[in-house]
């Protein structure tokens, strides 16, 4: 996507503005030297061309957020002032903020009121909101009030209502005017009022316990890109599990949240043994309801999680291991653009992996990899025979929905490529190398060019290491590389054999270990079963082993697509509820497709009318798009 900046270009820009940043209002001598700095800093801004922002950061780039904000349950608004500090060229004429349906009452550049300009709205992009600045501008604010259908938001109706944000990707132009370019880093602070009965929590330094009359303060002392902004106000209480570690929850929820991520410390004491401190204080996990659209958001300080993943017995905590992961990958060094992404999530994958195998063994860790590999496998090919170049490591997004990247192979294919990396040179050189990358590129943004100019000189070093690899291929080529390393578990190939066996007829449904499987077990089994088996052999496994009841949802899930593409009508009942409670865009893309492809789409859109209001827009966007949704 566009031109890209060399390396050493990128780490001197972060350090100069750090530096810059440091020196707004002293008084001390560093004072005198700030303007030099500044234009410095200015000057040797050559990040990636981001074309999902408007900003213009080399001409004007925020570096601290003071937000002061008003979240109103009755109106669905939140009315607020953003206050930033930003460095200027010194020809800077105007700064440029990323705005998406929020209503701005005024702006205000160095404490006087100033004229601004809101450009055309383009789809998903918003508008760029234009307030004249100078080379001695110093703080620029907005007053505004954020659309009651902001699309980061979704609020929850009930006796005790709820709201969380979902920024990532673009979204946090939808409640925050913001530079929402994830090569654009900042600090920032709050104020924030909310009812009385209510706590609110933000990606940054949280209460333990509800103010008294629902006012809250908020430090973030270390920079973020716009998409780790989160807050999210609900009735909801907090339990330590560790020394660095707790978890809130509705009151209903919180003992089954500290019993399920009751190992949150292990697995953090664990992640800095592989890759260095952590750099963020806390590491807490707050459990959002049903609608969250993912299974997990790796704001700062604050995991945001589904309650999908509380199983009882801590089968699924590897996502809890990911979004730690994404305190090195990701929130501490960033993909300069959307392109990029494979830089957060490979990455991410990889150390989720080996935070698995550290603390629950390495037959964890690999059936876990066996089952992704098949996922990647399965959506390669579907991608390849509608749009090969999305297979691609490297994306190319211009004109598209950020969202759209959200695939498999930014998370799977980015992972086993840097397993190919770790196989080729061997871990403890991989290892090595990893520690020195995240320290070395520590709160800095990364693009892909820079990172393989970067894994040349300290990792790939030798010609015959390079052909080995062939990073081309897996970088700018379609599909998966015939060097994909390979993969297997002897757990899950004995679940193979069990599922043919059982296919043919020698083991009898009461004769599956199923009671002695692992939930990976179950799944495959489960999501391996050929489409259109007999509803009564579906019939009979589920009077056999209760699977409608499960209370893991990878299983349910796995189950419930199954019994569409089987139709086993009984199960039906069982799907619709599972469709209306849970809003995770992972479930619900197969189910309603599946759906779709065996010619039940008057079920899909009756349930989806049903359900559609109590999904957040991340997963309605999908959806209506899947089922051809108007209103």
């Amino acid at each position: 996507m566009g031109a890209q900046f060399p390396l050493m270009k990128t780490n001197h820009f972060w350090a100069l503005l750090a530096a810059w940043a440091l020196c707004i209002g002293c008084q001390s001598d560093e004072a005198a030297s700030a303007p030099s700095a500044k234009a410095q800093t200015i000057a040797d801004m050559k990040r990636a061309t981001d074309n999902h922002s408007f900003s213009r950061p080399q001409e004007a780039v925020t570096t601290h957020l003071s937000w002061t904000a008003r979240v109103d349950f009755d109106t669905r608004q939140i009315s607020a002032t953003a206050q930033y500090q930003i460095a200027t060229a010194d020809d800077a004429q105007r700064i440029l903020l990323d705005c998406r349906g929020l209503d701005i009452a005024s702006v205000m550049v160095d404490g006087v009121e100033s004229s601004f300009e809101l450009g055309p709205e383009q789809p998903f992009l918003g508008q760029p909101l234009s307030i004249p600045v100078n080379g001695q501008s110093q703080t620029v604010s907005v007053t505004y009030t954020t659309a009651p259908d902001a699309a980061a938001f979704l609020w929850v109706e009930g006796e005790t209502p709820f709201l969380f944000t979902q920024s990532q990707a673009i979204l946090a132009r939808t409640w925050v005017p913001c530079q929402d370019s994830p090569g654009i880093r900042f600090t920032y602070d709050a104020d924030v009022q909310v009812p009385a009965n209510l706590m609110a929590l933000m990606s940054a330094v949280n209460p333990t316990e509800k103010s008294s009359d629902g006012h809250y303060s908020f430090v973030m002392d270390q920079p973020i890109p716009a998409y780790l902004l989160a807050l999210a106000v609900g009735d909801v209480a907090f339990q330590s599990v560790g020394d660095h570690t707790g978890v809130y929850a509705t009151p209903d929820l919180i003992d089954a949240a500290a019993y399920e991520f009751a190992e949150m410390e292990d697995m953090l004491v664990a992640a800095e043994g592989l890759y260095g401190k952590y750099a963020w204080e806390r590491y807490d996990l707050l459990v959002l309801p049903a609608a969250f659209p993912f299974g997990g958001m790796e704001n700062p300080r604050l995991t945001f999680a589904t309650p999908t993943i509380i199983a009882g017995d801590r089968s699924l905590v590897a996502l809890v291991a990911h979004e730690l992961a994404h305190s090195w990958s990701g929130n501490l060094v960033t993909n300069a653009t959307w392109d990029d992404f494979w830089l957060n999530e490979g990455f991410t994958v990889y150390f989720e992996q080996r935070i698995m195998e550290e603390v629950y063994g390495r037959d964890i860790s690999e059936m876990l990899t066996t089952l992704s590999y098949q996922g990647l496998v399965d959506e390669v090919d579907g991608m390849m025979e509608v749009n090969p170049s999305d297979t691609h490591l490297r994306l190319h997004l211009k004109d598209r929905d950020p969202d759209d990247g959200m695939t498999a192979i930014a998370y799977d294919k980015g992972y086993f490529f840097l397993r190919l990396l770790e196989e080729t040179v061997g871990r403890s050189a991989f290892d090595a190398f990893l520690k020195e990358y995240f320290t070395g590129h520590a709160f800095q943004v990364m693009d892909t060019d820079s990172f393989l100019a970067y894994l040349d000189d300290n990792l790939l070093t030798t010609e015959k290491l390079r052909e080995t690899v062939r990073v081309k291929d897996w970088v700018d080529g379609a599909g998966l590389p015939d060097n994909c390393p390979e993969v297997s578990s002897p757990r899950i190939d004995k679940v193979d054999q069990t599922l043919q066996a059982w296919i043919n007829g020698s083991v009898a449904t009461a004769a599956l270990p199923w009671n002695d499987w692992l939930y990976q077990e179950r799944y495959r089994f489960l999501s391996n079963l050929p489409d259109g088996t007999e509803a009564a052999r579906m019939g009979e496994l589920d009077a056999t082993w209760d699977i409608n009841s499960t209370g893991n949802n990878e299983v349910l899930f796995a189950w419930l697509e199954q019994c569409i593409r089987s139709g086993h009508a009984p199960a039906y009942p069982r799907l619709e509820r599972f469709l209306v409670e849970v809003g995770r865009r992972k479930f619900l893309t197969p189910l309603y497709l599946a759906m779709v492809e065996t010619d039940q789409k008057d079920m899909a859109l009756r349930i989806y009318g049903l359900a559609r209001g109590h999904y957040h827009s991340v997963s309605t966007g999908t959806m209506d798009e899947l089922l051809g949704w108007t209103e």
